[in-house]
């Protein structure tokens, strides 16, 4: 194995550690004044889109960051992944977040954006968490589903409770005779291509449709967003699907097959996948994207994960606009932030030594520090 993905490994691996002692050790919202980037404070107005399984994370680092540069304005629509990608590619926004990296077609545009080069643009994967498959079953408190059963629910090809296929999995449930009603998201999701790279990693020969942020089946209920999902799922009986595992609420979450284990969503087991995925290469050097091990059968692992990354400019027309952003990226990264996105969404906070190796690429947002 190279020196690099070795160090990258072992440097994600952290992740699990860490995340537990912080998530553990929270208590109340960390008050340390969030950094500028040059040890002033920030002032200026910036918004931001995307993925809306970062919200609760988004606006916890949006209070942290603007409480201690009260002259800085920070917004941020949650109109999903492809939503942002989009508009940051555009020019509309001056950063966005993303459950999946920029396709090519969209790298080039915003590169152009960001003024050119292969290093034009920054991609930073700052918010880890799982995706939960999160359901709604009167009787059943705790439900566990192999990757071939899950895939045959979402596929439409396993339509209710009592099937064979699901009583095989729970062992000693009863389970109802009662309609599957499987939700998936209506719009272009980063949280979609997460859950459907999975499905076809690991159950291919029921899962036959490619990775893809925008549902391939019909027949099963839409909503938009989010925060439509969980809706959907909480307003019915007999409903399933997926969502960021800090949105479900009160939602039963299911077990998950992995190895000879069914393994339930948390920060920890989230960041011990990460810690087995290597790095893509071939992107620009302040690109940091990952190759998530869906098949995973380690111990202890949570596979349905998404890592969720805050894209930025090297260069921008408005060099103000660039030093606010650099400024508030730099808060998310820090232990601040990611203590505040823990405590608030439940994601995996980075390790030191990943934020070590992210931090040429902050210093790179908006240019180089003088």
């Amino acid at each position: 194995m190279p020196n690099g993905v070795r160090a990258r490994r072992a440097a994600i691996a952290a992740l699990a550690t860490t995340s537990a002692l912080l998530l553990a050790g929270c208590g109340a919202a960390n008050e340390t004044a969030a950094p500028s980037g040059d040890g002033s404070q920030a002032s200026g107005t910036i918004a931001g889109a995307g993925a809306s399984s970062q919200g609760a994370a988004m606006q916890a680092w949006i209070a942290g960051f603007t409480g201690a540069n009260p002259d800085a304005t920070v917004t941020y629509d949650p109109v999903g992944s492809g939503g942002g990608r989009t508009q940051f590619a555009d020019g509309a926004v001056a950063f966005a977040g993303s459950d999946a990296a920029l396709k090519d077609d969209q790298l080039t545009k915003a590169q152009t954006r960001c003024g050119g080069g292969p290093d034009a643009v920054i991609e930073l994967p700052l918010y880890i968490s799982p995706i939960a498959i999160a359901y709604k079953l009167e009787g059943v408190s705790e439900l566990n589903l192999k990757p071939a059963t899950l895939a045959g629910i979402f596929a439409q090809k396993i339509k209710n409770w009592n099937d064979p296929a699901i009583a095989a999995d729970n062992p000693g449930v009863t389970l109802p005779d009662l309609a599957i009603t499987a939700v998936n998201r209506s719009d272009e999701s980063g949280t979609t291509e997460n859950f459907t790279e999975y499905l076809h990693a690991v159950a291919p020969e029921v899962w036959t449709f490619e990775p893809d942020g925008v549902w391939p089946v019909s027949g099963g209920a839409a909503a938009q967003g989010t925060s439509g999902v969980v809706g959907a799922i909480s307003a019915g009986n007999g409903t399933i699907g997926y969502a960021d595992a800090s949105q479900v609420g009160q939602l039963g979450k299911a077990n998950i097959g992995v190895g000879s284990e069914f393994v339930g969503p948390s920060a920890e087991a989230a960041a011990k996948i990460v810690s087995e995925s290597p790095q893509v290469q071939g992107g620009g050097k302040y690109t940091f994207v990952y190759e998530l091990a869906r098949d995973t059968t380690a111990s202890g692992t949570y596979p349905i994960v998404l890592v969720s990354y805050i894209l930025a400019c090297n260069t921008y027309q408005d060099a103000a606009q660039g030093d606010l952003t650099r400024a508030f990226i730099a808060y998310i990264a820090s232990p601040e932030g990611q203590q505040a996105g823990a405590q608030n969404a439940g994601s995996a906070p980075i390790s030191d030594e990943l934020r070590a190796e992210f931090q040429p690429a902050l210093d790179a947002i908006g240019g180089p520090l003088a």
